[in-house]
């Protein structure tokens, strides 16, 4: 074995899936191979994923046993759902008798539910009172579900998160008979018996075609001669094991977009922003809020479930769309996109085949409208014209990224078009462009909006191979700054090699207490440990949200650790730079307002121009030692302390900044940077949950460390 140890990551993608190879130590990209995504193969995705890896190994002279950690993210569970390509489910709701025996009954039977696409999810349903419930009653109730047509089984008990032992009853014998199941607490530690049994349907509903995938890709796998833990996306943003898969396959759910962000994430030195996945067919669109992208929990066919996944909204527009017209006008933009149509985008054309062009409408797929534009030329050679053409058309795109192509077969594959609409090559690509954006627009603000975002400090940031034919547009349309990462094709396939273990522990406690928090706390690390995580470098983050009396812990640990990160450590006078460019305002203006060993918090006095004339705020960013801008507010007070000092001071600032107007109180947004880490205390309306949570994380820590204390106060 070499001392040349690799990380390889896989993006399954609706087109092409991806591999990169990625050096353990520097987290140096050495390899990258990309084939066609194997839908229509007998084994789905799993061949051409097994196919990337194996190139990429012979590509780039790596030998197996050098591959110390391998994942991939997958569509299969979404398409799954999406498809309809789904298990009937068998489910066995347990409780008491009486009015609660009724309530749980109504409660565990969740009938049909609906997918997407107007398919669904076929359920039958039997309720048996605990006191009656034995391993042979199981067995007959499973054997009555399954004559009925059930082919996997849910076994969801009336408060079975706090004492599951029916649903484990109920899964082992399912184990016994060789019938799939899944139990409704290994899918959520959260009350709402409908919501729990609902999920652990929809998971129940894959497990079949998961398993097979699972199997199958690890079989493969370990053929090859790897021996490291073969791990999956989730749509969360962590990775799990192919075991953890064989259990919660609902959790690799819209990983594809999650594994972009987080890729992005690696090089990004931006903690607000929208990001934007585009690809051939269709763009994903999310944000990123205090340099981490937002989670929320899913929802299906119209039902929320307790699956976390991030919250992205999926657009039928992109790098590849078609250009659409009728009547001498352009119609629309999209949602057929040049592959579908087998046809060549002109901006990858060589100008020399482009011979006499002339335009051709069709129907990309049977029953599609007839209006899609086709460039015909005498030669024979059929292509069409994309966004990518019309960005490349206004020079919009730079030689470095994927969409870069020849302008001068984008000119003349798009004359014969200006032509039909009366316009020059120009005013034809800005309306394509134009009438693309402002589909994605109204998404952007809206997210702007529900995560009270502030626009003049925020950034796009573009992934993905079509990332370069969309953002720059969009970013002039709407006077927002703009970033797309280095190696922004293989971005998802980077964020797959890098990811992390990730498990997220969800309870419902009242008022906790100190001791409370640090028992979920303990829980997410142990749990992320046994997901694969090396304990040395799990962390946690404590969330409490006082309306729902939930505490949620994060745990997030790597599978291998780092000697490198992806940039050099840079100076403070560097850090103040950056500082000073997020935050629009000279250099010089920039004060070093608190720092620990690890961070560096600064601010400014800006003067801003509103309706009632001119104000003043202290805009803050926080960053680290990489020059990643870990927090930003455009305003904020800043309190230095040490860790002894923390709880006093944190009482201090939150009685300071709580404001009470038109009998109302409103209470502030703390952050505790603490070392390397930013512990978010926001959202609570009690300081004694604030110096629980605070008390949790300066546990262990010596007294004279420092400590930043950062509070927002919130406006009515």
């Amino acid at each position: 074995m070499s001392e040349h140890k690799v990380r390889m990551g896989i993006d399954v993608g609706g087109t092409h899936t991806k591999a990169v190879a990625i050096d353990n130590d520097t987290l140096e990209i050495i390899g990258k191979v990309q084939v066609p995504t194997t839908h229509d193969a007998a084994e789905g995705v799993a061949k051409g994923v097994v196919e990337c890896f194996q190139r990429c190994l012979k590509d780039n002279n790596i030998a197996p046993e050098d591959v110390v950690f391998l994942a991939h993210s997958t569509t299969q569970a979404t398409n799954a759902l999406l498809e309809g390509d789904v298990a009937n489910v068998g489910v066995i709701g347990v409780g008491g008798g009486g009015i609660g025996g009724l309530l749980a009954k109504k409660q565990s039977n969740v009938g049909d539910v609906p997918l997407v696409t107007g398919r669904f999810i076929k359920t039958y349903h039997r309720y048996v009172n605990s006191k009656k419930l034995t391993p042979e009653v199981a067995k007959t109730e499973i054997e009555s579900l399954k004559k009925e047509g059930a082919q996997v089984i849910v076994a969801s008990q009336a408060f079975g998160v706090d004492q599951p032992t029916y649903e484990q009853m109920i899964a082992d014998t399912a184990h016994d008979m060789e019938m799939p199941c899944t139990a409704a607490y290994e899918m959520s530690k959260l009350y709402g018996l409908t919501v729990r049994t609902r999920t652990a349907v929809i998971n129940a509903s894959i497990l079949p075609k998961m398993l097979e995938t699972a199997n199958s890709t690890e079989s493969s796998v370990r053929k090859s001669g790897i021996t490291a833990p073969l791990m999956i996306m989730r749509g969360d943003g962590g990775v799990m094991s192919a075991d953890e898969m064989r259990r919660r396959p609902v959790l690799s759910m819209l990983s594809g977009p999650t594994a972009s962000v987080v890729g992005a994430l690696m090089y990004l030195r931006a903690s607000v922003g929208i990001y934007f996945e585009v690809g051939g067919t269709s763009t994903n669109i999310g944000v990123i809020k205090n340099g981490r992208p937002t989670v929320k929990y899913a929802s299906l066919g119209g039902y929320r479930t307790y699956v976390n996944s991030l919250d992205v909204r999926v657009l039928g527009v992109a790098g590849g769309s078609m250009v659409r017209a009728s009547g001498h006008k352009l119609v629309d933009v999209g949602p057929r996109s040049a592959h579908i149509a087998g046809l060549d985008y002109a901006a990858f054309c060589n100008p020399e085949d482009i011979v006499d062009p002339k335009v051709e409408f069709i129907s990309p797929k049977e029953g599609d409208p007839a209006d899609y534009v086709a460039i015909v030329c005498s030669n024979g050679k059929r292509l069409t014209i994309t966004n990518t053409c019309a960005a490349n058309v206004l020079g919009l795109v730079d030689p470095q990224f994927f969409s870069y192509g020849n302008k001068e077969a984008c000119v003349k594959a798009m004359t014969p078009l200006a032509e039909y609409l009366g316009l020059s090559v120009e005013d034809t690509a800005k309306q394509i462009l134009t009438i693309a954006c402002e589909k994605l627009v109204p998404v952007v603000n809206d997210l702007i909006a529900e995560y009270k975002l502030d626009q003049d400090q925020s950034v796009l940031v573009g992934c993905g191979g079509g990332a370069a034919a969309l953002i720059p547009f969009i970013a002039q349309m709407m006077n927002i700054k703009y970033q797309i990462p280095q190696n922004a094709d293989v971005i998802s396939s980077i964020g797959v090699a890098l990811a992390m273990v990730r498990e997220v522990v969800e309870r419902v406690i009242p008022n906790p207490t100190e001791e409370d928090i640090a028992k979920v706390r303990r829980e997410a690390i142990e749990s992320a440990i046994k997901l694969g995580a090396d304990p040395d470098s799990v962390e946690a983050v404590v969330e409490i949200d006082s309306k729902m009396n939930r505490v949620r812990v994060t745990a997030l640990g790597s599978t291998e650790l780092h000697s490198k990160d992806m940039m050099q450590q840079c100076t403070e006078e560097e850090a103040r730079r950056l500082a000073a460019e997020s935050m629009g305002v000279e250099e010089s203006a920039v004060q070093l307002a608190g720092n620990t060993d690890s961070m560096w918090v600064f601010n400014a006095e800006r003067s801003e121009k509103g309706r009632l004339g001119a104000k003043t705020s202290m805009p803050l960013r926080v960053l680290d030692q990489k020059g990643f801008i870990k927090l930003q507010q455009s305003n904020g007070t800043i309190m230095n302390t040490t860790c002894g000092d923390t709880i006093e001071q944190l009482k201090k600032m939150w009685e300071k900044l709580s404001v009470y107007k038109a009998d109302v109180l409103t209470y502030p947004d703390i952050y505790m940077v603490l070392g390397s880490h930013i512990i978010d205390l926001v959202g609570m309306t009690r300081i004694e949950q604030v110096t629980a949570v605070a008390n949790s994380e300066l546990n262990g820590v010596d007294a004279g460390e420092k400590v930043v204390l950062i509070g927002v106060e919130n406006e009515f």
